[in-house]
């Protein structure tokens, strides 16, 4: 193993880690405080977002104490985020949710935790930022990849997560999909190339960091399908051995915020919540953002960071399939189109 694959190896195992250990702290009492009596929040968020809201809970920690003179403490919990979205319908004690898409939240809503009408409750639609998919190669991009439809051809070994538990999972089917369609094609050939994708799709992981680990760390992979701000983050991490491809189309990922209501009323943490989200469209908020390759909604800091974003064309989930309660039920729902699609290999 080259020394940058070893560096990248023991980054991977170290956010493993965190990741366990921000889990397992999710049993803490419901009232939980530290030595200094802070208010802890917990928010539960998808899985590449771990270098972000480290670098936002730094911020946002000293701000809020200055501002408001109460002191809080924030955990994190990481995973794929419909996986994630279940477990808060399930009892995770989530004070905000900060999930890959739509469909997610509403899930949370729907079970009666979250207030009608939540999108409103915060400027832009509750969306702080978007993002999209690309592509990671080897370096030298060897097998020549340069669009969606070369993912189908023969020998290209694709790793994405899985739809069924992954924001990014879902996000990189519609991407494929919505790129026939967006250029003129039909949902016969939309079909036909997502099929060919899906047959050269080795393993699924549960999430988006684990997809991560297998392509990088594992080396199984020509091609990875990630986040944006996911494929900065491997290629630096790898050194020399990676490099990033951007189709000439791709989907917009929305990825949006909640406070969750019931919990933090019967925790007495619904002001601190609410600050901690309206602290990321701050100036300071969209810089962190920007920095981490997360795409701001503030058109100054777009501006001041817009050679980090090479410009694509962007589809939205809501136009070109109705959005995420129709692409639920189309795509990801129990025998929908994934399912008649994805044939697991034969062990």
């Amino acid at each position: 193993m080259s020394v940058s694959l070893q560096r990248m190896a023991a980054s991977l195992v170290a956010l493993f880690v965190v990741a366990l250990s921000s889990c397992s702290n999710t049993t803490t009492p419901e009232f939980p405080t530290g030595e200094s009596g802070s208010l802890e929040l917990l928010n539960v968020s998808y899985d590449p977002t771990r270098e972000l809201w480290k670098q936002l809970n730094e911020a946002f920690i000293p701000h809020h104490e200055k501002t408001t003179g109460r002191k809080v403490a924030i955990r994190q919990s990481h995973g794929g985020s419909s996986s994630q979205a279940r477990q808060v319908v399930d009892g995770l004690p989530a004070d905000v949710v900060t999930l890959a898409i739509w469909q997610d939240i509403d899930a949370i809503q729907k079970a009666g935790l979250i207030a009608d009408k939540w999108e409103q409750r915060l400027p832009n639609g509750s969306l702080p930022y978007s993002s999209t998919i690309v592509f990671v190669v080897r370096k030298g991009n060897p097998k020549g990849i340069k669009d969606w439809t070369d993912l189908g051809r023969e020998g290209v070994a694709v790793i994405t997560p899985s739809p069924k538990t992954s924001g990014n999972g879902k996000l990189s089917l519609l991407g494929a999909w919505g790129s026939v369609l967006e250029r003129g094609g039909s949902d016969d050939d939309a079909k036909k190339l997502v099929t060919a994708i899906y047959k050269n799709v080795p393993v699924l992981d549960s999430g988006a960091r684990a997809a991560t680990a297998t392509f990088a760390q594992k080396g199984i992979g020509d091609v990875h399908l990630t986040w944006e701000n996911e494929a900065q983050f491997e290629v630096k991490e790898a050194g020399d051995a990676l490099e990033i491809v951007y189709p000439p189309v791709s989907v917009l990922a929305e990825p949006l915020v909640a406070w969750v209501d019931a919990n933090v009323k019967r925790k007495g943490s619904e002001a601190d919540a609410k600050a901690y989200l309206e602290f990321l469209y701050t100036p300071a908020g969209q810089q962190i953002i920007a920095k981490n390759f997360y795409r701001p909604i503030d058109q100054g800091v777009a501006a001041e960071f817009s050679k980090s974003f090479p410009k694509i064309e962007l589809f939205s989930v809501h136009k070109v399939f109705g959005g995420w309660n129709q692409a639920q039920a189309k795509f990801f729902a129990e025998g929908a189109a994934f399912d008649q699609i994805y044939a697991p290999a034969a062990k």
